[in-house]
């Protein structure tokens, strides 16, 4: 047997291991990966030394960076949560274009309020306005909560800071600001076609039984939209303002590295946290105390998030100084299949298999990453969108995902999966064609 064969009969078993300690023994997806790492290390010949070295230096690598993105970030989406920033916006927007159009409301909603909180917990935050609206609507609560979930979950998927989306852009260099800009550009069309178009079908096929929902927080006790908008996009402002400085100012500008430090994704989510300090707790009527602690019950849920990409990164490290990594690349280019594809269909299958968007997205970053030496004019935001968009499908029963919204909808399992798990498929597609409608741009 040739080397070749050999290393990607190791990066198969390597993928198989993962799933079956994950799906099958249940064991936490942080230590799955770094047994792979060993099994790698030690299928493709490493020495013993080497391969904890691997394993040291990859997940110091990745979490160099991302921790600390990862934990300003978590600050912020906590800002919002507890000022009740995410309801004030639904309920202003659904004011403005009326509650018949909830589901589109919906939507913009959760492609905005997703972006500085966690996919569960926009949802949590929200569902009591969906449920109150749908009934004084008269429509059906797929209607309405189906376009939130999808968008939450594109969102959580492709947009960075998002942990995966984050991790996966720096692991394969490519620029935060254009993935942030990108993955909206595709992303939109991707929720309007599998949040309020499909929900309008589906909606009428199945039927939901939910307990009543809490009340919704009055009205004064919420922030104005204006500033609550403001403190969400600021980050984001921000650091796609640096790229396109980057991209129009000349190399020599004076005021070049001044724009590049600040719109960096540390010192942009940075400004934004002392924004959202102030427009959102000690304006207020929050205290300094009031805020550290907040902030301390901010880090404790990240940990399990954080260890999970470290140990993707000690995995993509493994891949790259075993050599298996460049073995891969050369039957990458024997292969008469487009790229973009093949890295949306690994992060699919892997999602498929695993039940988990972000190790479904941490493990394909490490796989296809020959791809950007491959083929040299492949963009690597193209790679981190096709990856992102891959991992938005599949949403089905080995996902905590499924069950967390199949609970709050009240749906069999069949209306499930003919509803949520079939919305996350479409959205997937869409967001494939859009990825590749920019690629053929040329971006």
């Amino acid at each position: 047997m040739d080397t070749g064969t050999m290393f990607m009969l190791v990066l198969l078993a390597a993928v198989v291991l993962i799933v079956i300690l994950t799906v099958r023994f249940k064991i936490h997806a942080f230590v799955a990966l770094i047994i792979a790492c060993i099994f790698v290390g030690i299928g493709t010949g490493m020495p013993l030394p080497e391969i904890a070295h691997s394993i040291e230096n990859g997940m110091g690598g990745t979490l160099g960076f991302i921790a600390t993105i990862m934990g300003l970030g978590t600050i912020l989406g906590k800002m919002m949560e507890v000022s009740g920033g995410a309801e004030r916006m639904a309920r202003t927007m659904l004011t403005t274009m009326g509650e018949k159009r909830a589901a589109w409301v919906m939507t913009i909603v959760g492609l905005i309020a997703g972006i500085p909180v966690f996919f569960e917990v926009g949802f949590v935050l929200l569902f009591p306005l969906v449920f109150i609206v749908a009934r004084q609507a008269k429509l059906p609560l797929l209607y309405v909560g189906i376009p939130l979930a999808v968008s939450l979950m594109i969102v959580h998927c492709m947009v960075p800071p998002h942990p995966a989306a984050a991790a996966i852009t720096t692991t394969l260099g490519a620029d935060i600001g254009m993935v942030i800009i990108y993955a909206l550009l595709v992303g939109t069309p991707a929720a309007i076609i599998a949040g309020p178009i499909w929900s309008k079908y589906i909606s009428t096929k199945c039927s939901a039984n939910i307990a009543e929902a809490k009340a919704p927080t009055p009205d004064e006790e919420l922030p104005g939209f204006g500033i609550t908008l403001f403190t969400i996009l600021l980050p984001l402002f921000i650091m796609v303002a640096k790229t396109i400085g980057v991209l129009y100012l000349a190399k020599d500008a004076a005021i070049l590295p001044v724009v590049s430090f600040i719109g960096n994704p540390i010192t942009a989510l940075l400004i934004s946290v002392f924004v959202a300090y102030y427009t959102l707790g000690l304006a207020r009527g929050l205290t300094m105390k009031n805020l550290q602690t907040l902030t301390e019950q901010c880090f404790g849920p990240i940990a399990g998030i954080m260890l999970i990409i470290g140990g993707g990164g000690a995995f993509n490290a493994i891949l790259s100084d075993s050599g298996l990594g460049k073995e891969f690349a050369k039957i990458l280019m024997s292969l008469n299949m487009n790229p973009i594809i093949l890295a949306w269909l690994v992060a699919s299958l892997m999602h498929l298999a695993i039940g988990s968007a972000t190790v479904a997205m941490i493990t394909s970053a490490g796989i296809v990453a020959p791809l950007l030496s491959v083929y040299p004019g492949l963009s690597p935001e193209i790679v981190v969108l096709a990856i992102g968009s891959g991992a938005v499908g599949w949403c089905h029963v080995n996902d905590s995902s499924f069950w967390f919204i199949k609970e709050f909808l009240g749906l069999s399992l069949p209306d499930m999966l003919k509803s949520f798990t079939v919305a996350c498929l479409i959205a997937s597609v869409v967001s494939l064609g859009g990825i590749l409608v920019l690629a053929k741009l040329g971006v």
